[in-house]
């Protein structure tokens, strides 16, 4: 992979000049046009699977578009010869297949191309493990049964440098090479002499994802047969098993509407009726010390989760310790926050070693650094069956806002976004809804920093603006 370089959002139109002609030079990266919206990477790469190794992809979101880099420039040809005469369907959509003016995909430097990098090899490696078993991909024109099956279905998986626990929930979205937290517990993975995985039990040391009825083994309650059936009824995305859909960068991150209802189904984004587990303290460091409070790590953690206790710790105040409602709130805040940009700093967040945050003996004075927020009205997700558990996105520049006046208009909100610091690129009412409005800031920076300054923002009327990260763009 070396010669293209390119904007994860394709927001760089001339590096793509020329793609949108429909003939062209053979190369074995094609351009893929007029995707739909919700479209995934797994989709995308079913297209090219008849015809030999897809070995990368690259998502342009904003512009419905793709590149989809094959093992070989006659497999592309055979693509391209076959979708000529065969319109690509994706979704009941109709889509378009060109060569690329590109011979190779590669990514840059910059944080947002390296996670794109990561999630496509996520992708990759899932696939190739479903092709394992020769289960088949649906949403494509063509048969993929013809894919070479890999060594073996079952996979040994060795955790080197093991400092934190790790449990099955972690490491069914794992990747060989990675690190699930910073700096430790790096895995080992390589193809184990089974042929097959029998499993009798679901509890903390083994699991089927696709038979969410089995017992637990030890004496527990199983899963709650109506949590059971809407597990069951996502466990496959596109005909794969959800142990095979891959996340983003993190292992922890949940990638799409569907895998996130399975991911709550079982247990891990605090749906209520299932217990949760695992540390609920958090330790967020290399924090920008002269800007950050309590309150703005409570108001940005709290977009996942409902944040207890917060202590920015007195000998070093560029770290601070979090303390979620449970395991799962934790592990959504980690994964999702983890490499993101709080004040012009990349702040790093892993489990703590603690299981709770001390508040300050009675009469110390600890200069304001630590707060407890437990009976915090801006708790997301207290009430059972809330919509927010349904909207859990990770940071983008794309902010949802809700709770607006109907005498606040669009340059009002404009106007206030960007007195915190950033350029509002696009603003947009729901049609049906004039409460509720979609508004984009230049940088997922940018968005961070909005949602921390204006979430709870009295507009009058006793309206508190709600502000949120959306998934979808303007």
């Amino acid at each position: 992979m070396s010669s293209m370089v390119v904007t994860a959002n394709g927001n760089d139109n001339k590096k793509f000049k020329g793609d949108d002609k429909m003939d062209g030079a053979p190369s074995r990266v094609l351009h893929i046009r007029k995707l739909p919206g919700e479209v995934t990477e797994t989709e995308v790469i079913a297209l090219g699977l008849p015809f030999g190794k897809v070995t990368n992809i690259l998502m342009l979101k904003g512009k419905n578009q793709a590149f989809l880099e094959l093992a070989t420039e006659e497999a592309a040809i055979t693509m391209v010869n076959y979708y000529s005469a065969v319109t690509p369907h994706l979704r009941n959509q109709p889509i378009y297949i060109q060569y690329s003016n590109h011979k190779e995909l590669k990514t840059d430097n910059t944080l947002n191309q390296y996670e794109e990098y990561h999630r496509a090899q996520a992708v990759l490696q899932a696939v190739t493990a479903v092709q394992a078993s020769n289960a088949p991909i649906s949403g494509t024109t063509v048969s993929e049964s013809a894919v070479t099956p890999a060594q073996s279905p079952v996979l040994r998986i060795i955790i080197d440098n093991m400092y934190y626990p790790v449990t099955l929930d972690v490491l069914h979205q794992a990747l060989d090479g990675q690190n699930i937290y910073n700096a430790c517990c790096t895995l080992r993975i390589d193809f184990s002499k089974l042929v097959n995985l029998n499993v009798k039990y679901n509890n903390d040391k083994s699991r089927d994802y696709t038979r969410p009825d089995l017992p637990s083994g030890d004496g527990q309650p199983t899963l709650d047969p109506a949590i059971a059936a809407a597990f069951a009824k996502e466990t496959s995305l596109l005909g794969l098993p959800v142990a095979a859909v891959p996340g983003a960068l993190s292992p922890l991150a949940i990638p799409n509407a569907a895998a996130a209802a399975a991911a709550a189904a079982a247990g891990r984004v605090g749906m209520p009726g299932v217990s949760a587990g695992g540390n609920t303290v958090l330790l967020v460091s290399n924090l920008n010390e002269e800007m950050v409070t309590p309150q703005s790590l409570f108001t940005l953690f709290g977009v996942y989760g409902d944040v207890q206790r917060v202590k920015i710790l007195y000998n070093k105040k560029d770290s601070a310790l979090i303390q979620m409602a449970d395991g799962n709130q934790s592990q959504l805040a980690m994964s999702h926050l983890n490499g993101q940009k709080m004040y012009g700093k990349i702040i790093r967040v892993t489990l703590s070693k603690h299981q709770t945050v001390q508040l300050p003996r009675e009469g110390l004075d600890d200069q304001g650094l630590t707060k407890d927020f437990g009976n915090s009205p801006l708790h997301r997700f207290k009430k059972p069956g809330s919509k927010n558990f349904q909207n859990i996105f990770p940071p983008s520049a794309t902010l949802h806002l809700s709770n607006i006046p109907p005498s606040v208009a669009e340059e009002d909100l404009r106007t206030l976004f960007a007195n915190t610091g950033g350029t509002v690129k696009a603003f947009k009412f729901f049609q049906r809804d004039h409460k509720m409005a979609l508004l984009q800031m230049s940088t997922v920076e940018e968005a961070i920093q909005a949602l921390i300054d204006l979430h709870n923002y009295n507009l009058g009327e006793s309206h508190h603006l709600r502000v949120s990260f959306s998934k979808s763009t303007i």
